[in-house]
């Protein structure tokens, strides 16, 4: 099985979307994220925005690896919000991502099941209208080089089209390329094959 070098996410928040099921009106929201921190002002400002409503309920997912996630019920039955919400989230293979449900109670009780489909549905709704977009998983090498190199250098950047993050001329050379994962081991020994080049993994994109 090939290792999995992109995710996907949105690229801006999503326009509010309106669900209304016996008289309960449901708003879902769509909003980018890569942090606990922005996860809890996004729920803030909703809560200030809406702040007659019954319940806010979310779930989120975060890492370019889809490494955590959390799902609220914010009061509502245990596992009828929040998850149904993630649910959604995981169907359209979204991460650094946050989803809201706004609940506005219209005074009827819609059961376990009522409730599941509003949140669930309220949820893809916000999704459906958000712009989704597929992003590589890179990594970083460093390479370092004096100038008369610089020709073979540039040469198999724009072979490979290779991504310049930084660069550094002076009295030698230094240039952080990313490249995405699945190529990384390949573009590494193409540069580590070649006299007086001298080439490093580095963790992110300053070279450090």
């Amino acid at each position: 099985m090939t290792e999995k070098d992109t995710y996907k996410t949105i690229a801006e928040p999503s326009p509010e979307s309106l669900y209304k099921e016996k008289g309960s009106k449901f708003l879902g929201y769509a909003f980018p994220v890569t942090d606990e921190e922005e996860i809890k002002e996004h729920l803030e400002r909703l809560k200030k925005q809406h702040h007659n409503a019954r319940h806010w309920c979310y779930a989120w997912q975060l890492g370019k690896n889809y490494d955590s996630y959390r799902a609220n019920d914010d009061g509502e039955p245990s596992n009828s919000a929040g998850m149904p919400i993630y649910g959604q989230i995981q169907s359209f293979e979204l991460t650094n991502i946050l989803v809201v449900v706004v609940r506005y109670f219209g005074g009827t009780k819609l059961g376990v099941s009522g409730l599941v489909q509003a949140y669930k549905t309220a949820a893809q709704l916000a999704l459906e209208s958000a712009k989704i977009v597929e992003h590589t998983i890179d990594k970083y090498l460093k390479i370092t080089f004096e100038y008369p190199e610089m020709n073979t250098v540039m040469r198999i950047i724009k072979e490979e089209d290779l991504h310049i993050v930084h660069q550094n001329m002076h009295l030698s050379c230094e240039i952080v390329l990313a490249v995405r994962k699945k190529e990384f081991e390949r573009i590494f020994e193409i540069f580590q094959s070649l006299f007086k080049i001298n080439v490093k993994k580095v963790e992110n994109p300053s070279g450090d």
